[in-house]
């Protein structure tokens, strides 16, 4: 467990490179080049949080929050002023106590080995692109190297490369994948998927839906349908919803995050392809705007490219070695 723990927080850090460079080195230039704290230099810090995808709003109650504790403080240089930045974001990403709570009943789905229930229901959403299929195959994974039984079911039946992609992932991974023929009624495949994970004595159900956000009426239903579909079988399924949103759109990224959030609630969310942006403020904008945890971080390609989320290794790795970054 120490050594896995380990090995998250290096690929945090790799994953991080890019951000570290652009947003936090950044950062870290610009307190250096104000000898002085002054009006200036905040109003250079909230532009470069916006550009960092943090959001307008929240970069300016995150640079108001840096501003009052400076004053009440007294911080006079740089050092002092990283160190309450940091301290700041790392509460914004956590939020109140009881918003922490809630992120703690969250994550223990998927950092826990004994998992409290089986199988395990984990509903997976997020529009086409964003890296769904693939997102599924490293959780698939993640489970299968705890020794859990996974059981995939196949519920995009709109796209037949959704199916063939997650049969090829199955087949890699020797992961049971359900799966219907195209253009089936997702509703049938989800009720199909759950009778096989029950069968086959699955600890875990990881179920892909459909993410076609220009017919946003018929998704909502029909992701609404599949969800009745968990709940008629139990009243606690699906245990998780889950949202895949790729950290490379940005802000833009929340707008889809609202839509299935109003269709269905989402739990969590796996922010993949974290690796391929120099921005990441996107990690804050989401635990505020809509105060979600951050689940999962996508690393890279392979699959073991992932990290879960913590907050400290984030931090760290947003802004690295100080010396360095100089």
């Amino acid at each position: 467990m120490v050594f896995r723990l380990f090995r998250q927080k290096e690929k945090t850090q790799q994953a991080l490179a890019k951000t570290r460079r652009g947003w936090g080195g950044g950062l870290l230039d610009m307190f250096r080049r104000h000898r002085e704290i002054t009006d200036e230099l905040w109003d250079e810090l909230e532009e470069a949080l916006v550009a960092a995808d943090v959001g307008v709003e929240t970069s300016l109650n995150l640079v108001k929050s840096v501003r009052t504790r400076v004053r009440e403080e007294g911080a006079r240089d740089d050092d002092d002023l990283v160190e309450i930045f940091k301290e700041e974001v790392t509460f914004f990403l956590e939020g109140t106590p009881e918003q922490a709570k809630a992120a703690s009943a969250v994550w223990r789905w998927y950092e826990q080995e004994n998992l409290p229930v089986k199988p395990f229901v984990l509903l997976v959403v997020g529009v086409n692109g964003v890296g769904k299929t693939t997102s599924i195959a490293k959780m698939a994974n993640h489970y299968a190297k705890m020794g859990k039984k996974v059981v995939i079911g196949a519920g995009d039946t709109f796209r037949a490369a959704a199916v063939e992609q997650l049969r090829v992932w199955g087949d890699r991974l020797g992961v049971d994948v359900i799966a219907h023929q195209q253009g089936a009624d997702p509703a049938a495949v989800a009720f199909d998927a759950y009778q096989a994970a029950v069968a086959r004595g699955a600890d875990v159900l990881i179920f892909d839906t459909a993410g076609r956000l220009h017919t946003k009426g018929p998704l909502i239903e029909e992701l609404r349908k599949v969800h009745r579909v968990f709940e008629r079988q139990s009243a606690d399924l699906p245990h998780q919803v889950l949202l895949v949103l790729d950290a490379t759109t940005g802000h833009n990224g929340l707008e889809q995050a609202r839509v299935f959030k109003e269709a269905v609630g989402v739990d969590g969310v796996f922010l993949a392809k974290l690796d391929g942006t120099a921005k990441g403020g996107i990690v804050v904008a989401i635990a505020q705007e809509l105060r979600l945890p951050v689940v999962f971080i996508g690393t890279g390609e392979g699959l073991d490219d992932l990290s879960l989320f913590n907050t400290d290794d984030f931090v760290d790795a947003l802004f690295g070695d100080r010396e360095a970054a100089a």
